[in-house]
């Protein structure tokens, strides 16, 4: 039988095929994921209206495909018909890593199923990948999703430490998600998301003329008054990064100087300065950059702040932002220093003019104003502008602004 491309959210008609998730030879449950296809930047996995095995696929990875439009087929479980006679038999099939039982030329008389742990559960792929990590067989767990599915939420119990009068081991960190660093000797087409963050990439160094403004920082005030409200928040559940602090600095910096706050209609040759502050946060997931919003930045507290941002990096992280977390940003914060390094020049997210790249803070001495040296906790702050639209006078009026703001942490901590 055929199956169709069901739709696949509201007004979209066609959709990049990624990956497929279920090949020939696989056999599905109902609400089992099929296959992983992206509209815009976000990525949602198609699931299977029925239960059987999947016989062939019409389409390739990279390939647009219409909502509609035939993609596979297969044979229901309710088929009396020995369906792996109607499998290739030239070459084995791969399924989840095993052979799907097609050996020699000469299809067997059985289709046997996947034997991995957990196989016949359903659960998306990054379920499937902290499961690994936390070495939990999905087969124990109990999906309370549509059709038994299981989410990441049914793993948290496996995230906590045993409270067992003490003993018993305690359960393992959940590690964060693998980066795709390639393997040597191997030929990689550019798919999916990887193509999109490519094609906006291009677009945006190819009609902005960028140019860079690099200048250090003093956050010792702000190291100190974090290391004050860490423990308290973190018992509230809360994680406090530099970054909160950052975004309302930058929100602030942005009302001082209107103009870096804008988007540049490029048809049109109009800019328009926003009087809201939607501030994107660059997150490196591990199929590549995407970009959550944190809205209405100059509204929220820094509590607020740290939970949206552990919220939407989580959700980026493991493939569940939704798409509408990813439009509307006015400007962009990008960090590498969790990561190690000092300076950046990030390219602009557009049709914004500016985006900001913080490096890691770093202790080193420094002169005071009675040139007496003394240890500070610095940063290099990475801006890249929009030369058609922001001079570098205003460039550096802006950063100066937000090293102001920094400077002066605990006003921060006061509603606008």
């Amino acid at each position: 039988m055929d199956f169709q491309l069901p739709a696949v959210g509201e007004g979209l008609v066609e959709v990049e095929l990624v990956r497929w998730i279920a090949t020939p030879g696989t056999h599905v449950s109902r609400g089992q994921a099929l296959l992983e296809v992206m509209s815009d930047k976000a990525t949602m996995e198609v699931p299977a209206a029925f239960e059987g095995t999947v016989l062939s696929t019409t389409v390739e990875p990279g390939e647009k495909i219409q909502v509609g439009q035939v993609v596979m087929q297969y044979a229901p479980a309710e088929t009396a018909e020995d369906v792996s006679l109607l499998l290739p038999s030239t070459r084995p099939t791969v399924v989840r890593g095993e052979l799907s039982g097609v050996t020699a030329g000469r299809p067997t008389a059985t289709l046997p199923r996947p034997t991995l742990p957990g196989s016949q559960a359903i659960a998306a792929p990054s379920v499937r990948h902290l499961a690994r990590k936390l070495n939990v067989d999905l087969a124990t767990v109990r999906g309370t999703g549509p059709g038994g599915r299981i989410l990441l939420d049914d793993l948290t119990t496996y995230l906590q430490p045993a409270h067992t009068n003490g003993t018993g081991p305690a359960a393992p960190k959940p590690a964060a998600p693998a980066f795709d660093l390639g393997k040597p000797g191997t030929r990689t087409k550019l798919l999916g998301l990887r193509r999109k963050i490519a094609e906006h990439m291009v677009a945006s160094k190819k009609q902005i003329p960028h140019y860079a403004y690099i200048d250090e920082c003093d956050l010792t005030a702000l190291v100190v008054l974090r290391g004050q409200l860490k423990g308290p928040l973190a018992r509230q559940g809360v994680k406090l990064t530099y970054l909160p602090f950052v975004l309302k600095a930058v929100a602030r910096a942005l009302k001082d100087v209107p103009v870096v706050n804008s988007t540049f209609d490029e048809a049109a040759q109009e800019v328009t300065l926003h009087d809201r502050y939607h501030l994107g946060l660059a997150v490196a997931a591990p199929n590549g950059l995407l970009v959550p919003v944190i809205r209405d930045v100059d509204k929220k507290d820094i509590p607020t702040l740290a939970r949206d941002i552990e919220r939407l990096s989580t959700e980026a992280r493991t493939g569940k932002v939704k798409l509408d977390d990813l439009k509307g940003s006015t400007f962009t914060v990008t960090s590498i220093g969790s990561i190690g390094g000092l300076i950046s020049t990030p390219i602009i997210n557009a049709p914004e003019v500016g985006i900001l790249g913080m490096g890691k803070v770093v202790k080193r001495p420094v002169y005071d104003e009675a040139m007496q040296l003394r240890p500070a906790d610095m940063v290099y702050f990475s801006f890249s502008f929009d030369h058609r639209v922001l001079d570098g006078a205003i460039g550096a009026t802006f950063g100066n602004a937000l090293f102001k703001h920094l400077a002066n942490p605990a006003a921060l901590l006061l509603p606008d």
